[in-house]
């Protein structure tokens, strides 16, 4: 097959994206030709500067990133020249065309036939307050074959969009880059989590819950990664580790050096840390969002209630208190977990669905937008 992904930003290196490029590289291995196109990188427009000024911070242009997901895959990668939608022109044709974002299912909308069969591959219910939030759901209407990462998002499609045909293909978790030997707990009780000051990845929750169980283990510590500086609104607790865009070969040694791994978001698509970590046998300690459920469900960590500190307290108190023979048993399990499902299969369901996409275009089944 000829498979062209389209994105907003392929050098965001976000969680969606890297799986993006799995597919990508794995796709291509099995002998189709993946083109990406993609917008370049955004600048401040002048009133996002003025109401970032406003505010007392100041927004600089983004960097050149030399560290893309795609780098060094082998498949093309076109930027175009300006922050446009993406039309024809852009494209080769192909067999199949895949969005990967609200907007970019507003342009594969509009493509020619040409182009492949239309596929919207969706990691998450994007209705977020800084976004136009009728336009977005407007996407999950649109007659596009849909791909999601998570089975709350399949059952949500068919309860709030009315598509009883979508695909459901998990993620699954690069035991190249995640994995760790078996080990003791940590000689300092450690916990760790993903900083980030979004409202809906609930960091708040994971925070107060570490203060709650410092109460009950003084020495409990806590080791923190992110992307971005520590917001005043968010402020880490005394004696955190945190440590500011570390690179990909790092992050396993991180989710390694914990006892437990707190998973707090509100609202996810999916939650690649709980496999990462799983992978590098930490058991996780999570909130009911994404793939939680399912994934916790299987072994290897504790689900707590959400909006809920002290729950999740209870948890890190429990874990921590383990004997070093039990926690082991627990580390076992997130690792059986996490490797029981590969990006291999992964692929394989992937390319089923991408099959199915263009079978179901053949027999008509992908007609008028809906309208609800």
């Amino acid at each position: 097959m000829k498979i062209t992904f389209i994105l907003k930003n392929s050098a965001n290196i976000r969680g969606g994206v890297r799986v993006i490029a799995i597919y990508a590289k794995y796709l291509q291995k099995r002998g189709h030709q993946v083109f990406i196109a993609s917008l370049p990188q955004a600048h401040p427009t002048l009133g996002q500067q003025l109401r970032s000024l406003i505010k007392g911070k100041i927004l600089t242009p983004p960097k050149n990133n030399s560290s893309s997901y795609f780098n060094d895959l082998g498949v093309i990668v076109h930027t175009i020249e300006s922050q446009r939608p993406i039309v024809d022109s852009d494209l080769p044709d192909g067999d199949v065309v895949i969005a990967t974002w609200w907007e970019t299912a507003e342009w594969v909308e509009k493509l020619s036939q040409k182009k492949g069969t239309k596929i919207y591959f969706i990691q998450h219910h994007e209705l977020h307050d800084y976004l136009p939030i009728n336009r977005v759901k407007a996407t999950y209407l649109l007659p596009l074959h849909k791909i999601v990462i998570a089975q709350w998002l399949k059952d949500l499609m068919f309860s709030d969009y009315g598509d009883e045909q979508v695909s459901l293909v998990a993620n699954s978790v690069d035991m190249k880059q995640f994995n760790a030997p078996p080990r003791s707990k940590q000689s300092i009780p450690t916990v760790g989590l993903m900083y980030s000051s979004l409202d809906w990845k609930g960091c708040d929750i994971s925070l107060k819950a570490f203060t709650l169980a410092q109460k009950t283990i003084p020495q409990l510590h806590l080791i923190a990664f992110g992307q971005k500086d520590i917001s005043p609104n968010l402020p880490l607790p005394y004696g955190t580790k945190y440590i500011q865009q570390p690179s990909q070969e790092t992050i396993k040694d991180i989710y390694a050096s914990c006892d437990a791994w707190l998973f707090s978001s509100r609202l996810e698509g999916f939650g690649l840390p709980i496999l990462e970590a799983m992978a590098c046998r930490t058991p996780v300690i999570g909130t009911p969002a994404g793939a939680a459920l399912e994934l916790i469900a299987k072994g290897g960590g504790i689900l707590v209630k959400p909006e809920d500190p002290e729950d999740m307290a209870r948890a890190i108190i429990d874990i921590i208190n383990l004997s070093n023979q039990q926690w082991q048993v627990v580390s076992d399990a997130a690792y059986t977990t996490a490797t029981s499902y590969t990006w291999e299969d992964a692929t394989t369901l992937f390319e089923a669905a991408l099959y199915t996409a263009i079978e179901r275009t053949k027999n008509g089944e992908l007609g008028e937008t809906k309208i609800r």
